[in-house]
C-alpha cells in the first residue's frame, strides 16, 4: 500500500508526485494523452490545447493543470478526440504543410499526431500564407511555412542557449515566427547548429543543411511506431525534472 496520491484517468488510477501536471503524471504512468506543444524539458505552455481533457466536468489543458488527488479526468472520449482532430486540422490549414515532400516527414510530431487522430484532410479552407524561406545561414535553413507557433524554439533559445534568436510578432491570424536580427535573417544571429533551439522544433521549421533525407523515409521515428506508442519514452525525463525542480 502506498500513500502516493492518485486521480482517475478514463477510469484508470494514476499516481502522481507533488508538482506534476495531469499530463506529466499520465506519461509517467505510461498512459498517453495526445499533445503537441508540450516538451518534458520545458515549463508547460498550454498554447496548442491539443492535450485538452475534461477534469471534474470542466475542460482544461492537461499540460498545465496540476494533478489533484481524487480528480476524475476524461481524455479518450470521442468528443475530446474530435476537438483535438479539429485543432490539428486548423494547424494544417493555417500553414503550408506539404508532407510528401517535407524533409521532416516521419519525424514531424504534427504529421504523426494527424495520423494518430485519423486526420485525412485539413477540413478547412487553406490559408496558403506567403512565408519566404530563410536560407541565409551556412549550416541551417528556416522554412516558416511549417511553423505551428508552439514557441519551443523561442523558449529554448532564451532559456537554454541564452541567445534570443527567435521571437513571435503580430497578433491573431497574423502572428508569426521572426528572427531577432535587424535584417531578419538567420545568418545575422549568433545561432549555432548545436543550439537547443535547433533540436527542439517538433515540425520542420529549423533544419540542418546537407542533412536532408540522411535517414530514408520509412525508417524515421514515427515511421517505426505511432506517436502514441512513443510518448512515454520521454516520461522518465519529465519525472526526473519534477524531482530535480522540487
Amino acid at each position: 500500500m502506498t500513500d502516493q496520491p492518485t486521480f482517475t484517468l478514463d477510469g484508470e488510477e494514476i499516481p502522481f508526485a507533488e508538482g506534476q501536471t495531469v499530463l506529466q503524471a499520465a506519461l509517467t504512468a505510461d498512459v498517453y494523452i495526445p499533445h503537441l506543444c508540450y516538451h518534458p524539458e520545458f515549463k508547460p505552455h498550454g498554447s496548442c490545447k491539443v492535450c485538452t481533457i475534461r477534469a471534474d466536468g470542466r475542460n482544461a489543458a492537461a499540460c498545465t493543470l496540476p494533478a489533484r488527488a481524487g480528480m476524475a479526468v476524461e481524455s479518450a472520449s470521442d468528443a475530446l478526440n474530435g476537438l483535438r482532430k479539429v485543432l490539428v486540422q486548423m494547424l494544417f490549414a493555417e500553414g503550408n504543410h506539404f508532407c510528401p515532400a517535407c524533409e521532416a516527414s516521419g519525424d514531424c510530431q504534427l504529421q504523426a499526431l494527424g495520423y494518430d487522430l485519423q486526420v485525412t484532410t485539413a477540413g478547412f479552407r487553406h490559408f496558403y500564407p506567403v512565408r519566404p524561406v530563410d536560407a541565409s545561414h551556412p549550416e541551417l535553413w528556416l522554412d516558416f511555412n511549417r511553423c505551428i507557433l508552439c514557441e519551443l524554439c523561442v523558449r529554448a533559445s532564451n532559456e537554454v542557449d541564452g541567445k534570443s534568436v527567435f521571437g513571435l510578432s503580430g497578433r491573431g491570424a497574423g502572428k508569426h515566427l521572426i528572427v531577432n536580427a535587424l535584417s531578419g535573417r538567420l545568418a545575422d544571429t549568433d545561432i549555432a547548429v548545436t543550439d537547443k533551439a535547433v533540436e527542439v522544433c517538433p515540425v520542420g521549421v529549423i533544419l540542418k543543411k546537407r542533412d536532408g533525407f540522411a535517414v530514408p523515409i520509412g525508417q524515421r521515428r514515427f515511421d517505426r511506431s505511432p506517436i502514441s506508442a512513443q510518448a512515454a519514452r520521454d516520461a522518465p525525463r519529465a519525472a526526473r525534472g519534477s524531482k530535480e525542480d522540487a
